[in-house]
């Protein structure tokens, strides 16, 4: 990027802001939603103190319809961009990266670091309600035993999620999630971009399949499945009878 009276540094300096101790803003490789790469972008190449404008800013993320959005969300884990109403040296068109907050590129400094607002009566139960009163993950309903253990009940809550989505920008979304689902979750964002491609790289049969269970909110099953399915929820004495049975 070419410097300008922004005072933009050159990525390629030597001057200690850029280290392997973070991944590269631009690593196409890097898997990460778009206010993680602005964060490293703006310690990376603009550095602290400086000003960058709109146009540079979109022009290192060309297509992200809102990084402007990403940059500010940054605001919310400790770190300090100005704008004109902040600081009267600035235009309309700049903002001054005054000193970093939480590393969001390690994601468990960025879960630590995340605003802890609490969510309304009204959200939940209108998240709820969306939801259809199951959980996103597995599909069982509050109060509803677990298949695997009868005597365990699900309860059902209303969680935040860290949401990649398919242009790449990341979102903070409220869902429903079964206690058990919820404990399981191995930390780091759930990414609808990677879901995306590989639905892309279905084939047409299969394709036409996932949309009829999309539709219908609910996925299909052969009855080899369900046979299955049956036959792993009967106790051990049940599926040798079941065994013998099929062997006479």
């Amino acid at each position: 990027m070419a410097r300008s009276r922004s005072c933009v540094r050159d990525p390629d300096e030597e001057d200690g802001v850029r280290h392997m101790a973070h991944p590269a803003w631009d690593d196409s490789e890097y898997k990460a939603g778009t206010m993680v790469k602005a964060a490293l972008w703006l310690t990376q190449v603009v550095g602290e103190g400086n000003v960058f404008t709109k146009g540079q800013l979109r022009e290192a993320f060309p297509g992200i319809s809102q990084i402007d959005r990403r940059v500010r969300d940054l605001r919310d884990y400790g770190w300090v961009i100005l704008t004109n109403t902040e600081d009267a040296t600035l235009t309309a068109e700049d903002q001054r990266f005054v000193r970093a907050g939480a590393p969001v590129w390690d994601p468990a400094a960025r879960r630590a670091a995340a605003p802890n607002k609490a969510i309304s009566a009204k959200e939940k139960q209108a998240v709820l309600q969306r939801d259809d009163y199951m959980c996103t993950v597995c599909g069982i309903s509050g109060g509803e035993p677990y298949p695997d253990d009868s005597n365990q009940t699900a309860v059902l809550s209303v969680t935040r999620v860290e949401t990649v989505l398919p242009d790449g920008s990341e979102e903070v979304m409220l869902v429903t999630q079964c206690k058990r689902c919820r404990a399981g979750h191995l930390g780091g964002p759930v990414r609808a971009d990677e879901v995306l491609a590989d639905i892309k790289a279905l084939d047409p049969q299969e394709l036409h399949r996932l949309n009829r269970w999309i539709e219908r909110g609910r996925r299909g099953s052969t009855p080899l499945e369900r046979a299955w399915t049956a036959y792993r929820r009967l106790p051990e004495e049940a599926k040798r009878a079941v065994l013998d049975a099929l062997e006479r």
